[in-house]
């Protein structure tokens, strides 16, 4: 452990100061790892849709300022905290949002990759081991609060081991940032949750960085059509590069998304319908475009308001299945350094999502570029 590992780092930080106000840019206090922590130089992040509701604070209950927000993001560990015995200085890493303690019993399940105390929580402000914050301002040392576990917009961050996953040294670090959360998510919902077969017919509703990534993975896989949804055409390039069929806008059709689709298809609907919008009433959609007793539709998209499930239950009974998939059923540090691999091999493109890359200080400009529906992912580099 150096030296400095045991001092507080005055670093810059982008700091959300209130809902939808401007990230500030300014030093902040860094508090040394505690126990089962890791303190990490972060190198690359970029802005995911989860942080940019929770920037706007769409959702009332999980508002807490001042806040550091982002969780896609690689880097170099530089300090480590007691008992952590599986990270060391140097290590490339990347931060999770949902982590494996490896000691819980549902990282001990195989049926799940939920984890009891590390996984996803976005009502969680502060670190487990003592419930203090690891950030505080620099003037007033008043707490900073932590977001989904990892808080990326810093140029350090302190992050509990079980949400850091070691990456081979080798592999570019500015690419493996991408595997944190937007593309784990939907190619693992392709690969892991949904399981997509090949030859088999697959609906995309929302062609985002997560929805493109359920593309990636069901053409890895085989499908035979996939259809992309969205009522923002000019994705739909991008979205044909990255494996869709078919694209449909909602907005030209006389009829429903879901009767477009049961046409494109014969009539029967698709295998596979997966949700990433967070809208209840494209959810609707994507469940009715799921082929009747056997379609799956899988949600992916953060649905921020108090509406419950848009379906009636006697619908269950014609066969099809709804499911949740939170970071692509991979458990973190389990599967994601074999997803990396894959990626070395091929498997997916990595580069593909990375559509604009800026400097760390420009972070307000790259929320502007995601809000405005003209990026997949901003990659910032600090």
């Amino acid at each position: 452990m150096p030296l400095d590992s045991v001092l507080d780092f005055v670093v810059v930080s982008a700091v959300a100061w209130g809902p939808g106000q401007p990230l500030v840019m300014e030093e902040i206090l860094v508090d040394p790892p505690q126990k089962m922590e890791v303190r990490i130089k972060v190198l690359f992040t970029s802005i995911c849709h989860t942080d940019l509701s929770a920037w706007k604070g769409e959702n009332h209950s999980q508002r807490a300022y001042p806040r550091i927000l982002g969780h896609e993001a690689s880097g170099i560990v530089e300090s480590v905290g007691e008992g952590v015995m599986d990270l060391k200085e140097g290590d490339h890493v990347i931060p999770i949002f949902n982590g494996e303690c490896g000691e819980c019993e549902y990282c001990r399940c195989e049926r799940t990759n939920m984890c009891r105390d590390y996984g996803v929580n976005p009502m969680k402000k502060a670190m487990v081991a003592d419930g203090r914050c690891r950030f505080r301002t620099k003037e007033t040392g008043e707490p900073i609060f932590h977001f989904l576990n990892t808080s990326t917009f810093s140029e350090f961050t302190v992050i509990e081991s079980a949400c850091v996953v070691k990456v081979d040294p080798g592999f570019p670090l500015e690419k493996m940032a991408m595997l944190s959360c937007g593309v784990s998510t939907g190619v693992g919902a392709a690969w892991n949750t949904a399981d997509v077969k090949a030859g088999s017919t697959v609906a995309i509703f929302g062609l985002g960085s997560v929805g493109l990534a359920v593309a990636a993975g069901a053409r890895a896989r085989g499908a035979s059509k996939i259809i992309g949804v969205d009522i923002n055409p000019s994705k739909f390039v991008k979205a044909q590069e990255l494996g869709i069929t078919d694209c449909i806008n909602p907005k030209g059709l006389e009829t429903a998304s879901h009767e477009e689709i049961q046409r494109l298809t014969g009539g029967g609907g698709v295998d596979y319908s997966f949700e990433c919008t967070g809208n209840s009433a494209v959810l609707r959609e994507a469940f009715l475009s799921a082929h009747l007793g056997w379609g799956l539709t899988m949600l992916l998209g953060v649905h921020p308001g108090p509406k419950m499930l848009p379906l009636h239950p006697m619908e269950l009974f014609n066969g099809q299945q709804i499911i949740g998939s939170v970071f692509g059923g991979f458990k973190g540090k389990t599967h994601i350094p074999r997803f990396a691999e894959d990626y070395m091999r091929g498997a997916v493109n990595l580069e593909e999502f990375i559509s604009h890359e800026l400097p760390f200080e420009k972070i307000n400009e790259a929320f502007q570029l995601l809000q405005g529906g003209e990026s997949l992912r901003c990659l910032m580099h600090l």
